[in-house]
């Protein structure tokens, strides 16, 4: 099993992390160039990796999960020339510190299911632990196509969490703070590929592709920018609703430690770097565009790919509680469809109340696709289709154009937004803080009535044909899986809509 209960609904809580940093001193450049040594798999403590993904036994799938310790000794980096909005930074390493931190990996059980791409997970740490949000809303499309999946304890909220989690199990964890979090997420790399024997159990990894949402976002925009050119470790990247900016390149010291430099912040806006070999797929929800105030947004290249999604929020129903459970079964598209006429306030049972119900959206399917595109991006060259931007009325702040409904216009399209049952937003949420604010991350929904319904569908045969019509055509753009096409068509057809 991975994760439990409530707790894990709580950790997978995501949003833009306050990140905290700190050093102690240690070795020398050349050691921290050795790489990382790994042992393991860990055992021992509560016998399972504290880390917040899914909620079912992996086997049920065909997959075994395993932890590993990473050990060695990691850079910071600092500027070699001022950081600017482009993203084409070099930076230079220095304070080499020593860490322990662990990777969990999730595998086929069946060799010959692998494909052949691992998946590597930054986990993120908003919620004040390890959670793995890219897993939980890709995982059936993962598992279809038999990737690996890593997931990178990078930061040190998430191992001093693990330590308090389950101390006998992480005793020897040591992290010395984030500014070490970019050489300890390119260390992993290396380590996947070089240990692949033991790391995935005789799986050849052939291609990495680097994931992160929210926070985890914000860092991989500022690796990208100062490491993938310099250390060529990923393939690939997937950037998850990302802010404007990226996370800082150094983050200042904490009381305890010794590290001598503070923190070093990124311009606002930065970049993705349009210099690199590696293909970049960015994936933004309304929430994004509307905090980033569009400026996030870059022109598609032969190498970039923006998409942006409507109907969609920064986190929803799907992460919070359906996909956790989701097994690939189908169920996961009946579930959610229904959760869009009777949606939800309540994200976190007894902890967070929101005034409107959080957003019930596509973002799950879409995000699949993302990630069926970028590793075809990789292993065929293929580029991911160039998609809409969503419209906006206005900009700081940003005012969506709305169709006749109430959905936004423009971006990304699937049966959700143009044959709807809800209005579905991605902001002007809110609750009750302190836990309550991060209702502004999970969007809005609003069910259509009972007689807009029957006007929009005066039968459920006529409901089914417009869903398959506009299912066809986001299949066709590229933007939605046919695979995934099939379980969101038979969910249609067993609603109960218009009634």
């Amino acid at each position: 099993m991975a994760g439990n209960g409530s707790r894990r609904r709580f950790r997978v809580l995501v949003g833009i992390a306050a990140l905290v940093g700190a050093g102690v001193s240690g070795a020398t450049s050349a050691q921290a160039a050795q790489g990382a040594t790994v042992s393991g798999p860990i055992t021992g403590g509560q016998g399972v990796p504290s880390v917040s993904t899914t909620s079912f036994d992996l086997k049920d799938v065909g997959y075994e999960q395993s932890e590993f310790l990473l050990s060695g000794t990691a850079n910071a980096y600092s500027p070699a020339a001022p950081l600017t909005n482009d993203g084409r930074w070099t930076v230079t390493p220095g304070d080499p510190q020593s860490y322990t931190t662990r990777i969990v990996v999730y595998r086929p059980v069946a060799a010959k299911k692998f494909n052949g791409t691992v998946l590597v997970e930054w986990l993120n740490v908003s919620g004040g632990v390890d959670a793995g949000p890219d897993w939980v809303m890709t995982h059936t499309q993962l598992v279809r196509e038999g990737f690996a999946w890593v997931g990178v304890s990078a930061q040190a909220v998430g191992v001093e969490a693990s330590k308090t989690a389950d101390p006998v199990r992480y005793a020897s964890l040591s992290h010395p703070g984030d500014s070490y979090s970019y050489d300890i997420y390119s260390q992993a790399g290396r380590a996947i590929r070089s240990n692949a024997a033991r790391v995935l159990g005789g799986l050849k990894p052939r291609r990495l592709i680097a994931a992160g949402e929210s926070q985890s976002a914000a860092r991989m925009v500022t690796y990208v920018d100062a490491l993938q050119k310099r250390d060529h470790v990923y393939d690939a990247f997937l950037v998850h609703s990302r802010a404007a900016g990226g996370a800082p390149l150094r983050n200042a010291p904490t009381a305890t430690s010794g590290a001598s430099s503070g923190t070093i912040a990124v311009p606002v806006p930065t970049a993705i770097r349009d210099d690199i070999s590696a293909p970049v797929l960015v994936l933004q929800t309304e929430t994004d565009v509307y905090n980033s105030n569009v400026t996030a947004r870059q022109p598609d290249t032969r190498r970039y790919r923006l998409w942006e999604v409507a109907g969609t929020s920064h986190y929803d129903a799907y992460g919070l509680f359906i996909g956790p459970k989701d097994t690939g079964s189908g169920q996961g598209a009946s579930q959610l469809l229904a959760s869009m006429r009777a949606p939800t306030n309540n994200p976190v049972p007894g902890a967070i109340t929101c005034d409107v119900a959080i957003n019930t959206g596509p973002a799950h399917w879409v995000l699949d696709a993302a990630v069926y595109a970028l590793n075809r991006w990789v292993t065929k060259g293929v580029a991911p289709a160039v998609a809409p931007r969503l419209v906006t009325d206005a900009i700081a702040p940003v005012v969506y154009a709305l169709d006749e409904t109430g959905n936004a216009r423009g971006g990304i399209r699937t049966p959700q937004v143009d044959v709807p049952i809800a209005v579905l937003g991605g902001t002007t949420n809110t609750g009750k803080p302190p836990l309550g604010t991060f209702c502004r991350l999970f969007g809005t929904t609003v069910p259509l009535s009972t007689q807009q319904l029957q006007v929009l569908y005066p039968t459920h045969d006529a409901f089914v044909a417009k869903w398959k019509q506009a299912l066809g055509l986001a299949v066709k753009a590229g933007f939605v899986l046919p695979a995934d096409a099939r379980e969101l068509q038979e969910a249609a057809e067993s609603a109960t809509i218009p009634s």
